[in-house]
C-alpha cells in the first residue's frame, strides 16, 4: 500500500461551515395578544396562533380572495413599477388542503440562455437599508446588535400590522400564502413538531436544527435590549417593544419565513447584501446544479436564465453550494442530485496524549487544527479519506524517537507501520459503522419508503435527506475497506493506540 506523506498528502481543507450565527436585538410595538391573533401578525405557519379557527380561516381567504383576485402580486409590481418582463405567476396544489396552493415563477414565453426573465426596481426590493433608513445604522446593527433575518422579519411583521395601509401588503400576502414552504409543500424543519423531527433521527441536521432554534429563541430574549432605539429605526413604531408586540412563536415563524426567501446579493454595501425580492424565492425553483443568480445592477434586481425555458416552465436559480442540511433547514426541501451535499467528520488529537504539544505543532505547521473538521463531498470519499490518514497515523504516534523524527521530516513525515496502517484504518472503518448504526432505517427500507407515493411530504424530505447521508457514509465506508484490502498482510494485529485521535 503506498504510505501518503502527512506535509504534503492533502489539500489541508478549511470548515467550510459557518453555521448559524443569529447576531442581536432591537424593539418596537405594543399589542395585545387578542389583537395580535385577530390581525393575523405573523409572516408564515400553519399555527392556528397565528390563522384563527380554519372556518374563520376560510372565510377570510374566501373574503381577500374576492377583494384581491383583480391584482396578484405581479399587477401590484407592474402598477409601481416592474418593467415588461418574461414570466407569469402560476400555482399547483398543496399537498394539504388546508393550504393555499404554492405560486411559482413561470416563463411566459419560450426563453433563451442569457435571457433578461424580470429585473425587479429596487423600489420594489426589501434591504435593511429601506427598513433602518440609514446605511450606516444598518451596518452597525448587523455587525454587533441585530441579524438581518430578524430585522427583515420584524420589520414585515409591523407592516403586517398595518394591513391594507402599507405598501408592501400585496407582498406580504403573497408570503403568507406561500408560508415559508419548498417545493414540496413543505415547512422548514425549523416548524416541525417533536415527533416530525424524530423522522431526523440518526442525522446531525437534528441537532443542528435544534441548535438554530435556541439560537432564533436567544435573539428574541436580546430584543428589548435596544428598544429605546426603534423610534429611529422604525419611524411608524416609536414605543411598542417587540417581544410585547409578537408572541416568540410567532417571531419564529416570520424569522423562517423571510429565511426561506431571502437573497444574498454579491458587490452591493452591507445594508444591501440581504433583499426580499417579490417575484424572487420562494416563487422561484432552486437547483444546485442551476448556476442563474438574482444579480444587482444600479437601479434594480435582475434575474438572467442559464438555459432555455419552453413557455409555462418553471424557473430555476442557484441556491448556492449549500449541502442538502442547509436546503432543508433553510427552504425546506432537499436536491437529490447536489453535488454540494456533504458530511462532516470532525478529528480530534488526544490531549491527554504526553506528545500532544508537539503533535500540535506539527499539525499547524502543516495546516490543520488540534480538532480538525473534514468536509466529505458526495462523490469524493476516497479524496477526503487519503486526507484525513496523515492526521490520523499523527495521532497514533507514541514512540518518543519516533515523534523526534516526525518533527525534524522535511520529507515523509509518518513512518507507517503495518500495525499502525491496521489500527489507523479499523478505527476509520468502525466509527463510519457506527455512524450508520445511528439511523434507525437501512437504506433498502429508506428506498422502500420513497416508493411509496403517499409518503407525508415532511418524512419524505426527511427520508431523502438522511437516505443522501447513508450513500456518502457507505461510499466512505467501502473506502476505508477497500484500503484494508491493499494491506500487504491481512493478518497484521492493529498496533495498541492508548492516545488514539477521536472521531466523531
Amino acid at each position: 500500500m503506498e504510505v501518503i506523506p502527512l506535509h504534503h498528502s492533502c489539500t489541508w481543507l478549511p470548515i467550510l461551515s459557518r453555521g448559524s450565527s443569529i447576531s442581536r436585538r432591537r424593539s418596537y410595538p405594543r399589542v395585545s395578544p387578542g389583537s395580535i391573533r385577530r390581525r393575523n401578525v405573523c409572516l408564515a405557519s400553519g399555527s392556528e396562533t397565528l390563522i384563527g379557527s380554519r372556518k374563520e380561516e376560510g372565510k377570510r381567504r374566501k373574503a381577500v380572495n374576492e377583494r384581491d383576485e383583480a391584482e396578484d402580486l405581479k399587477s401590484w409590481m407592474h402598477k409601481n413599477g416592474l418593467p415588461p418582463c418574461k414570466v407569469v405567476l402560476k400555482e399547483r396544489p398543496s399537498y394539504d388542503e388546508k393550504h393555499s396552493a404554492i405560486h411559482y415563477v413561470a416563463a411566459s414565453e419560450d426563453l433563451e440562455v442569457g435571457d433578461v426573465a424580470f429585473a425587479v426596481p429596487n423600489s420594489l426590493v426589501v434591504t435593511l437599508k429601506r427598513v433602518l433608513g440609514n446605511e450606516t445604522i444598518a451596518e452597525l446593527l448587523t455587525t454587533n446588535k441585530l441579524s438581518e433575518l430578524a430585522c427583515l422579519a420584524l420589520y414585515l411583521m409591523y407592516e403586517k400590522k398595518q394591513g391594507k395601509k402599507s405598501f408592501w401588503y400585496p407582498y406580504i400576502r403573497e408570503l403568507d400564502r406561500q408560508r415559508g414552504r419548498g417545493q414540496l409543500a413543505v415547512e422548514s424543519p425549523l416548524l416541525w413538531s417533536e415527533t416530525e423531527l424524530a423522522y431526523l433521527t440518526g442525522s446531525p441536521t437534528k441537532a443542528e436544527v435544534q441548535e438554530r432554534a435556541e439560537g432564533i429563541k436567544r435573539e428574541y430574549n436580546e430584543l428589548d435590549t435596544v428598544w429605546f432605539m426603534a423610534g429611529s429605526l422604525f419611524q411608524q413604531y416609536p414605543y411598542d417593544i417587540p417581544t410585547e408586540a409578537f408572541p416568540f412563536e410567532i417571531f419564529k415563524q416570520a424569522f423562517v419565513a423571510v429565511q426561506s426567501c431571502v437573497v444574498h446579493l454579491q458587490k452591493v454595501s452591507l445594508a444591501q447584501r440581504f433583499a426580499l425580492v417579490p417575484l424572487g424565492p420562494p416563487l422561484l425553483a432552486y437547483k444546485s446544479n442551476c448556476k442563474a443568480m438574482l444579480t444587482a445592477t444600479d437601479d434594480a434586481v435582475q434575474l438572467v436564465v442559464d438555459r432555455p425555458y419552453k413557455a409555462g416552465e418553471s424557473i430555476a436559480v442557484w441556491c448556492g453550494p449549500q449541502p442538502n442540511s442547509k436546503l432543508l433547514i433553510n427552504y425546506g426541501f432537499v436536491d437529490e442530485d447536489n453535488s454540494y451535499d456533504r458530511l462532516m467528520v470532525e478529528a480530534a488529537l488526544n490531549t491527554e496524549d504526553p506528545q500532544y504539544q508537539d503533535k500540535r505543532m506539527v499539525a499547524q505547521r502543516n495546516g490543520k487544527l488540534s480538532v480538525q473538521a473534514f468536509q466529505v463531498y458526495v462523490g469524493k470519499e476516497k479524496e477526503t479519506l487519503s486526507d484525513m490518514l496523515p492526521y490520523l497515523r499523527l495521532g497514533y504516534v507514541s514512540d518518543p524517537s519516533e515523534m523526534q523524527s516526525v518533527i525534524s521530516s522535511q520529507g515523509p513525515i509518518c513512518p507507517v507501520s503495518p500495525c499502525m496502517e491496521s489500527a489507523v484504518l479499523d478505527q476509520l472503518a468502525q466509527y463510519f459503522r457506527s455512524r450508520l448504526a445511528g439511523y434507525p432505517t437501512t437504506l433498502s427500507e429508506d428506498e422502500s419508503m420513497l416508493a411509496d407515493p403517499n409518503l407525508n411530504p415532511k418524512k419524505r424530505v426527511a427520508t431523502q435527506l438522511v437516505r443522501s447521508e447513508k450513500k456518502i457514509l457507505h461510499a466512505c465506508l467501502q473506502v476505508t475497506l477497500d484500503f484494508i484490502n491493499q494491506l500487504p498482510d491481512l493478518s497484521v494485529t492493529p498496533c495498541p493506540a492508548p492516545y488514539a485521535p477521536s472521531l466523531r
